[in-house]
């Protein structure tokens, strides 16, 4: 990956947007357009903080959907370093064991870095650094489909646990936190990557941002 010099700094869109609403579609969407020669990946969730849990049962409670439960100082860190042409070493977090693996991935600046995360736009740290922030809007129940079908497949978790914890923290946080912070948005996606007039306008306003 090239890294890009200092007197090209490189352009921060933000992507958010509740759970299952089609982030990462619109994500590799923007991806398509932009060129990946161009474009660099950073995801929020990978800054996760790690969870001693030890029990399945204070896992339970453990509240992952609380803006408390991403390092934002270190993700505000690397978002710095990576607008300052630097590049960062990325955090992989294992959503299994809940903790961040020994592994790390380089990311190195590019023309636009894509920052992607539930929770991206609710501080006001990383807010500040974000060049475009893109909120994706999608009706709760088709959100809540994708969630139980990623955690079950993906994450290993069983149909009671997920929609216990979406009812408890998803949820509510989502009321409290992510929906809120869609009032910074420059632009709102409804119904996420199927939009494809939103996507193009979006595509569009990329590029200017980038001549």
């Amino acid at each position: 990956m090239r890294t890009v010099s200092n007197s090209s700094q490189p352009v921060l869109l933000g992507v958010a947007g509740g759970t299952g609403s089609g982030k990462t579609t619109v994500a590799r969407a923007i991806l398509r357009t932009i060129g990946p020669d161009r474009l660099a990946f950073v995801a929020q969730d990978n800054y996760y903080r790690p969870v001693d849990w030890g029990r399945e049962a204070k896992l339970a409670t453990y509240n992952f959907d609380h803006p408390a439960a991403i390092d934002t100082e270190l993700l505000v860190e690397h978002l710095q370093a990576l607008k300052a042409g630097c590049p960062i070493e990325m955090p992989v977090y294992d959503f299994v064991n809940h903790r961040r693996s020994t592994e790390t991935t380089r990311v190195a600046p590019h023309a636009v870095v894509l920052v992607e995360g539930i929770l991206l736009f609710t501080e006001p740290e990383v807010r500040d650094l974000l060049d475009f922030k893109i909120y994706v809007d999608t009706d709760a129940d088709v959100r809540l489909a994708r969630r139980v079908r990623r955690d079950i497949s993906e994450r290993g978790r069983s149909l009671d646990d997920v929609l216990h914890q979406y009812l408890t923290t998803v949820r509510p946080m989502h009321l409290e936190f992510v929906e809120p912070a869609k009032r910074w948005a420059d632009v709102i996606v409804p119904e996420g990557g199927q939009n494809r007039v939103a996507l193009a306008m979006v595509a569009a306003r990329v590029e200017q941002l980038l001549k």
